[in-house]
């Protein structure tokens, strides 16, 4: 079987209808179990972002967390992602996309409290966090399969397959178009060597390093994102409206995904909206959990305001300048590639270099934080060695992603992600009962 067989075999499974109904479901009951807390306080979670840290315990800052968590979504999920979203399933999918992070407010101020309440620190001072750590101090022995099920594929979800792969094309397609098919493995193996000693002097530096990369670059970044979208919506106004309504029908027509079906759609846009937000995959509390803080309650409402960032503000930006571009319907583009001839249709050159800037250092960004998500993995399975292992492995292969296809890396991400919601979540509905309970409590003390 080739290749793109087994990882579109892989993905297809994992992403069947009760997956959806696992991460959609499970998000809507956090919300009904917590009275819709999470909703109603983030204006609280806004605050607390910026808190100064008092608290000893934990490795990083409420704001660190946040960014370096931020770095892993807001990047190519949303911009690569949301390119594939449309020009595969439609722009319906986009109001899928928008669901997922709706209920993963709910699904992240669960998970990243459960991750700060159930953390423990290592004989060496390190703070071990995330899904393994719930399952193994909050549901006991018996339960431990679930942990390593989550360990094993959070090592596979968390190599660099897309940011190695889009950087790599973003590159290739904007800076040298000439190349030939024939020296393209050449190239991408070239800019491969480039992209590996780059990572490798922060990946090697490990959490800390990696949190204050992340903390200046991706405010900055995200925000000259931002500027550049709302210039091109600015300009067409008068269409924006014709845009949102396109999505929100289209998510219920099933006339523009692959084979014309509805399911199609909402499954696609789901899959998008997990690697978009990640809520409900797990990878968020491995670094959130790690945040200096007194109160799981504090780190979880700063948390959740992940996905209102990442998906329903950059994620809505890309894809209505995608839309309005009219460049989705029969370019030939794909991916990032097609976000980029989007804003040059619009901007010209400046378009361009906003889209080229920003790929560039989301996706270097993204890749230090995912090597966290995948290290910690190993080091639950295979202890502090594992860790150190991992992080060379995961340097190795940016030189393999880099050259395959991007249908590839994305099965690859899409599958894994899959098998991870599933101990995430399962723990996560088995716990909830304890965050309600803290919940009321700080909520009643700090008067809010």
């Amino acid at each position: 079987m080739a290749f793109y067989e087994f990882t579109s075999l892989f993905a297809s499974t994992a992403w069947g209808p009760w997956l959806v109904i696992l991460l959609v479901g499970s998000g809507m009951y956090f919300a009904f179990v917590s009275n819709f807390a999470p909703y109603k306080k983030i204006s609280t979670g806004l605050k607390l972002i910026f808190e100064k840290d008092s608290d000893k315990e934990g490795s990083i800052s409420k704001y660190q967390a946040l960014t370096a968590a931020l770095s892993g979504t807001i990047g190519l999920g949303n911009i690569a992602g949301v390119a594939l979203a449309i020009s595969i399933a439609g722009p319906g999918a986009v109001l899928w996309m928008w669901l997922t992070a709706c209920v993963g407010i709910a699904t992240k101020f669960f998970t990243c409290s459960l991750s700060v309440l159930y953390r423990e620190k290592d004989r060496d001072g390190t703070i071990l966090s995330g899904p393994m750590y719930v399952i193994k101090n909050g549901l006991g022995r018996n339960w431990l399969f679930l942990a390593y099920f989550f360990a094993f594929f959070g090592m596979i979800g968390g190599l660099p397959a897309v940011q190695s792969n889009q950087i790599v094309q973003i590159i290739r397609e904007l800076s040298f178009p000439e190349i030939v098919s024939q020296d393209m493995l050449v190239f991408n193996l070239s800019m491969g060597v480039i992209i590996t000693l780059v990572t490798g002097l922060v990946v090697i530096g490990g959490l800390k390093r990696i949190a204050q990369a992340s903390a200046w670059l991706v405010p900055f970044m995200g925000g000259l994102y931002i500027f550049a979208a709302l210039i091109i919506l600015v300009l067409n106004f008068n269409e924006v409206p014709g845009v949102i309504w396109l999505i929100i029908t289209d998510a219920f027509s099933g006339k523009a995904v692959v084979g014309g079906t509805l399911m199609g759609v909402i499954l696609y846009g789901i899959q998008r909206g997990a690697f978009s937000n990640e809520a409900g995959i797990g990878t968020e509390s491995l670094i959130h959990g790690t945040a200096r803080t007194n109160n799981p309650i504090k780190q979880g409402l700063v948390a959740m305001v992940g996905p209102i960032f990442d998906t329903l503000l950059v994620c809505t930006a890309t894809a209505v300048v995608i839309i309005v571009s009219g460049l989705w319907l029969d370019s030939g583009y794909s991916g990032v590639t097609l976000t980029a001839m989007a804003f040059y249709q619009e901007l010209g050159v400046f378009g361009t270099a906003v889209v080229f800037i920003c790929v560039l250092s989301f996706g270097i960004s993204t890749m230090f934080t995912y090597s966290y998500y995948g290290a910690m993995c190993a080091r639950f399975l295979f202890g502090k060695i594992g860790q150190k292992i991992y992080s060379y492995i995961f340097i190795a292969t940016i030189l393999f992603f880099a050259s395959i296809s991007l249908e590839s890396a994305i099965n690859i991400i899409d599958g894994s992600f899959a098998m991870m919601a599933i101990p995430t979540l399962i723990s996560s509905i088995l716990l909830a009962p304890k965050i309600v309970e803290l919940a009321k409590t700080y909520f009643t003390e700090k008067s809010l």
